[in-house]
């Protein structure tokens, strides 16, 4: 069921393509509920979201032998990034960086507040970028997180922060 759908093959629970999701607004991403379980799927069955697909090790075996549904699946993080007003790029020794883009002033009014729901999501994002393959993504952003946690740790918390780093040392396999 994830892998169609990140292939663009399959609509969602809801009837959505990936490729429209891609092109959703701000406001879309932020008010509409159900979508990042399909974005970012995990291997346990989500809380908030019945319909969402769950990852077995076959699944993730596949997302990681396809370089195809890795870059989807980047494409689906760098649209979120954009979201946090974040901005990933490479080094020129190729190393992942993840940095605040010129919006992030703006976005960060959206979600650097006590307990926003985006905490939850990006712990999500995490996960699934250490589960799926992209280990050097999820890195670069908690490395992100870090230096935006240590300037506003009053409005995140320290619980989400543990989340977040346990999302990225967490074992991959299922």
């Amino acid at each position: 069921m994830i892998v169609p759908f990140y292939l663009g093959e399959q609509r969602d629970s809801e009837g959505r393509m990936i490729a429209e999701i891609w092109t959703w607004n701000f406001e879309e991403l932020e008010c509409v509920h159900n979508y990042i379980q399909w974005l970012f799927p995990l291997h346990e069955r989500s809380a908030f979201n019945p319909d969402a697909p769950i990852l077995d090790q076959e699944i993730i075996e596949v997302f990681r032998s396809n370089p195809y549904l890795r870059q989807n699946l980047l494409r689906s993080f760098t649209v979120m990034l954009q979201f946090y007003g974040l901005q990933r790029h490479e080094s020129n020794d190729g190393k992942v960086i993840i940095n605040q883009s010129e919006e992030y002033q703006n976005r960060k009014s959206e979600w650097v507040c006590i307990f926003n729901h985006n905490y939850l999501r990006i712990t999500r994002i995490l996960k699934c970028l250490m589960t799926l393959g992209l280990e050097s993504e999820a890195q670069a952003f908690y490395k992100c997180l870090q230096q935006i946690y240590h300037e506003d740790s009053n409005q995140i918390g320290s619980e989400t922060f543990q989340y977040w780093t346990m999302a990225v040392k967490l074992n991959t396999t299922v």
